[in-house]
């Protein structure tokens, strides 16, 4: 194990300055749906939902259909988006309450804190869920301007306490009109899109739905054949549109790169107020593909080619590294980094991207893991409490013959079955080292 003097001189350098002139650095905009499933785009095969503008994005730029957030949970997702790494590797395993005093770890280095060493404005406007005190909200962790939420917007009275809207770390109002929210956010990342336009800077838009209670605005209420669910991520889409507008109109959309995609998989169990997986199985809070896969749209012209669908697996870890290349960002070896680099996937300059292994940890441990077309089930939960397959573990399943997990090839298959546990056992003995080496800073959120 490192002494801890070895750490500080990690820690320090950790950030090399960047060696890419600024005209070079593109911006980056990463638009976060929160509880949004893989079949609630019209482009991934909803029937009903109206998307025009994300499915021209679509067409303009490159689809995803394999790829992972690392959480099915909110506040742990978000730190993986925001961190690159797998939330347990710092003891963070799931969703924070509004009166924990624990959030993103301080040691961590975030994409905010990575492009604001190379010369980025960064923002963050929407729902954060990483911690409630001053110290843990988005200003101390390399965000220059903040809007939103601290967490999700159904933790409010009489349950729990008056959830507030931050400006920075300050209080602007209580409980307010959360039909104005997706406006705003909009509103504000366009300001923020016109002011630093001269660039480069990075915006972080996580919205605060279709996490339920469903608040479409006025102008998009009972406008959807979904009903109140469509209505919400019509307005998404409508967010999506006025932002990628703004770019053109201010002959920024060449140097942006914008990815926009989910935190994690539909709450099912909300019904008609929750979304669809499409053909996956299962929703939010399992490792069953209907929780952790997501929809996917990159859009950068000119560099991103139109029309392109990625089949190859990819996870929102994949931002943090992907971005600190495109921005000249060095990392040092003091961490581990879970995400990879898809620049040139991004680019179509590869065929083949290896995305290997993909780890899948449910409230307190790890519950799957994909390796090429194989993924394994060593434990199996669901919020809808039904038992799939009457609880049997371990389950195999290739994803490319049977993304639907339908068909358990464990009892023919015993040697990839032995394989992918051994992947599974070298993974947790390797996180044996570190995290007790980061601390219980995080745990104790599980009270």
């Amino acid at each position: 194990m490192r002494s801890p003097f070895a750490l500080v001189i990690c820690l320090a350098t950790f950030l090399i300055p960047s060696l890419v002139h600024a005209a070079d650095k593109p911006n980056i905009i990463v638009l976060f749906m929160d509880d949004g499933g893989y079949g609630d785009l019209g482009s991934y095969g909803h029937p009903t939902i109206s998307t025009p503008h994300l499915d021209q994005m679509a067409q303009e730029g490159m689809r995803f259909t394999q790829f992972y957030s690392a959480s099915p949970a909110c506040s742990a997702s978000r730190y993986s988006l925001l961190t690159g790494r797998l939330p347990v590797r710092s003891g963070f395993r799931w969703v924070l309450s509004p009166s924990s005093d624990r959030g993103i770890h301080p040691k961590e280095i975030t994409i905010a804190e990575g492009l604001k060493s190379a010369g980025y404005a960064t923002a963050a406007f929407g729902k954060w869920h990483l911690g409630r005190p001053d110290e843990l909200l988005p200003l101390a962790h390399g965000f220059d301007e903040y809007l939103g939420f601290p967490y999700s917007n159904d933790m409010i009275p009489p349950k729990w306490v008056d959830i507030p809207l931050l400006e920075g770390n300050e209080i602007v109002e209580l409980n307010p009109d959360q039909s104005k929210l997706t406006k705003l956010y909009t509103e504000r990342t366009i300001q923020f899109i016109k002011k630093n336009k001269r660039g480069p800077f990075f915006c972080y838009l996580p919205y605060a739905m279709p996490h339920v209670p469903l608040y479409p605005g006025k102008a998009h209420q009972g406008q959807s054949r979904r009903g109140l669910y469509g209505d919400v991520i019509e307005e998404i889409d409508w967010s999506v549109g006025e932002i990628l507008k703004t770019l053109k109109k201010q002959g920024l959309d060449k140097n942006t790169l914008v990815i926009f995609t989910s935190d994690n998989g539909p709450w099912i169990i909300k019904d008609e107020k929750g979304g669809s997986a499409g053909h996956l199985r299962d929703g939010k809070g399992s490792t069953w593909e209907g929780g952790v896969r997501e929809p996917c749209i990159a859009w950068w012209p000119g560099e991103v080619p139109a029309g392109v669908v990625c089949r190859e697996p990819a996870s929102t870890m994949d931002i943090l590294p992907t971005a600190f290349n495109l921005a000249g960002v060095m990392t040092t070896q003091d961490r581990s980094i879970d995400g990879r680099d898809i620049t040139k996937v991004l680019k179509k300059s590869t065929r083949k991207h290896q995305r290997d292994p993909l780890f899948f940890y449910g409230s307190r441990e790890l519950h799957a893991v994909r390796v090429g077309d194989w993924k394994l089930h060593i434990k199996t939960s669901s919020q809808t409490k039904i038992k799939h397959f009457n609880g049997k573990v371990p389950l195999l399943f290739n994803l490319e013959e049977d993304p639907s997990e339908e068909w358990d090839r464990a009892e023919s298959n015993p040697e990839k079955v032995a394989e992918l546990q051994k992947i599974i056992d070298d993974h947790l003995a390797s996180l044996k080292e570190e995290v007790p080496y980061w601390g219980d800073y995080a745990l104790k959120i599980e009270r």
